[in-house]
């Protein structure tokens, strides 16, 4: 077991200081002061030379050592399957999200355009992987993701003529032809190309125009009609970004709200933005993202245009599967990653069995312990975060109170902080590697 030093990302997307999970949990882990007036966006578990994980210095017996470097003297900690697969590198990063502001629209390349981008632009696209990603709502959770049906762009067309009249004629009309669209698929990726690629390369002249007569509209629509999802939406986009394209790319994506405990997952190549909450976060060891709308940032708006799928539709859901009394699974179509859900009852344990792959435990809330096969034991406590190896076999336990006997070495001192009063149900999110890559 390592215990992880990790790293805090202060994006201006983010929760301010204690608002923000990010923020608390950073505060916790470090043991450094949360300012007050700081964004505290992203919290990073993982190997990406961009916000890298440390081993603490008192799990490696001297200066605090990236995990990385550990993993290349210990490549065994990986397990065969992933040693060879990942050719000895960490395949997913962990990560948790705080957002007051909404995020660009964006898409993640896939591998072979990744690869590409990282050549050719190297200073933008800092590494060649690809970034398939899931969230896991912590929060009410709201985000942009993929594009709408082409019913509901048609019904767009028909209620937002500030949308329609930046359009050709034929783009318009081929838009409004629902039903050749459901007859040929192609036919409605390239209707749907070609429109969201004029839309997204307006002059900015054009946008601001156009979209100060949208805002307008809606706002004297909303002193004598409610609103819908999207038209709220949209005030707050421009309010948070004035001037934007992304206000009008937001029509052509489906708007989705989970609640606590439902996931969504992004492959390569589809248009998404998040809006509001918190998340857990997972995905390969990437932080490529070609940025198009709402954001002040480089925009690489042909690349984005050019690189997206145009699949249309709602995006899934997962609820998670029940893997163990005590453990909700949520495992997306990639082989990089899968994040559990461990909600463990005070007072009661769980085992687990040898895991074939290497794991990341974050503890979001409770206390307990840790222990071996070898009779080794941990505390565990809200905010800690640790790497185990493949192969380890363990035992968590929630509970009010501590056996000082089972203390030892440098960890004493946390058994000893262990107040009853405090004590509540033991929740954990693990991340790993995908089981299905295993031949179990």
């Amino acid at each position: 077991m390592l215990r992880l030093q990790v790293s805090a990302q202060n994006y201006d997307w983010g929760r301010i200081g204690e608002e923000s999970e990010v923020g608390r949990l950073y505060g916790i882990s470090s043991g450094k002061e949360v300012q007050h007036d700081v964004p505290y966006a992203e919290l990073w578990m993982g190997t990406h030379p961009s916000g890298p994980s440390f081993i603490s210095d008192a799990a490696v017996g001297g200066e605090p050592q990236l995990l990385k470097d550990w993993l290349l003297e210990h490549h065994e900690a990986l397990g065969d399957d992933v040693f060879k697969h990942w050719q000895g590198e960490l395949p997913f990063l962990f990560k948790v999200l705080s957002i007051a502001k909404a995020l660009s629209i964006q898409a993640h390349p896939d591998k072979k355009l990744a690869e590409q981008l990282h050549l050719n632009q190297g200073n933008v696209y800092k590494d060649p992987n690809h970034k398939p990603e899931m969230a896991l709502a912590l929060t009410n959770f709201e985000a942009l993701c993929g594009f709408v049906t082409p019913e509901e762009l048609k019904e767009v067309l028909e209620t937002v003529p500030e949308l329609k009249a930046l359009l050709k004629k034929n783009e318009t009309e081929m838009l409004l032809d629902v039903e050749t669209s459901k007859q040929s698929i192609e036919a409605a990726a390239s209707a749907l190309r070609q429109a969201f690629t004029t839309i997204m390369t307006l002059e900015k002249e054009t946008v601001t125009e156009r979209l100060g007569e949208l805002i307008k509209r809606l706002k004297e629509d909303k002193e004598v009609r409610k609103l819908s999802s999207k038209e709220e939406l949209a005030l707050l986009l421009e309010r948070q970004y004035p001037d934007d394209v992304g206000v009008f790319a937001s029509f052509f994506l489906n708007y989705i709200k989970l609640v606590p405990g439902e996931a969504v997952y992004l492959a390569a190549n589809v248009p998404h933005a998040y809006i509001s909450g918190e998340c857990i976060e997972c995905m390969a060891t990437s932080d490529n993202v070609v940025r198009a709308g709402l954001t002040p940032k480089f925009r690489d708006t042909e690349t984005l245009c050019s690189m997206l799928t145009y699949e249309q539709g709602l995006p899934d859901i997962l609820n998670g599967s029940i893997v163990s009394p005590y453990t909700r699974r949520y495992s997306p179509p990639f082989d990089e990653f899968e994040v559990d859900r461990l909600d463990i009852p005070e007072g009661d344990s769980l085992e687990f069995a040898a895991i074939p792959g290497p794991s990341i435990f974050l503890v979001f809330d409770g206390r307990g312990s840790i222990t071996f096969l070898e009779g080794d034991a941990s505390p565990l406590q809200r905010g800690d975060i640790f790497f185990l190896p493949a192969g380890t076999h363990f035992t968590l336990f929630s509970k009010s109170e501590v056996d000082s006997k089972a203390a030892n070495g440098v960890h004493a001192s946390r058994w000893a902080g262990m107040r009853i009063s405090e004590a509540k149900s033991l929740r954990l999110f693990r991340a790993g590697v995908n089981s299905r890559i295993f031949k179990f």
